[in-house]
């Protein structure tokens, strides 16, 4: 496979249509194991993905599912959260893929899911709050992934 060697990089162009000066996270819609996933944020930060309840229970699973894993994970508000389990699927963001295992929590959040920096490395995207927006490159050229 041979991807486009033309230079990932944001510009003012990549600023329209946005409200400066924002402090949004970057949150887009993916596909989780072939459904459609909405408010999936995406966290250069989080040393964990993690899968929210809404998210565990709107793709059907049980938590037969879910492979062992308790290693505590600190939330946003600093409190410690013990995972149900571990889940692995494929992450699909506009037809690169790449396999996340994600660490399943009671928590409430707004968001259905956190991708992390390695599953964001795998399809070599490149991530930009200011702009909302990840990029990568494909066969195609480079793909664009608008925040939502």
């Amino acid at each position: 496979m041979k991807f486009t060697r033309e230079p990932i990089a944001f510009n003012d162009d990549d600023l329209e249509g946005i409200i400066q000066l924002h402090d949004d996270a970057l949150v887009v819609t993916t596909k989780i194991n072939g459904f459609i996933v909405k408010r999936v944020m995406v966290d250069q930060g989080s040393g964990a993905d993690v899968m929210y309840p809404d998210l565990f229970k709107g793709l059907g699973l049980k938590n037969e599912d879910l492979s062992k894993y308790n290693t505590p994970l600190v939330k946003f508000d600093g409190q410690v959260v013990i995972p149900k389990g571990q889940i692995s699927f494929p992450v699909n963001m506009e037809e690169e893929e790449v396999v996340v295992a994600f660490s399943v929590v009671a928590s409430f959040s707004p968001y259905t899911a956190i991708l992390r920096r390695l599953g964001i490395h795998a399809i070599g995207a490149v991530p930009s709050t200011l702009h909302v927006k990840v990029k990568f490159r494909t066969e195609q050229g480079i793909v664009v992934v608008r925040g939502s």
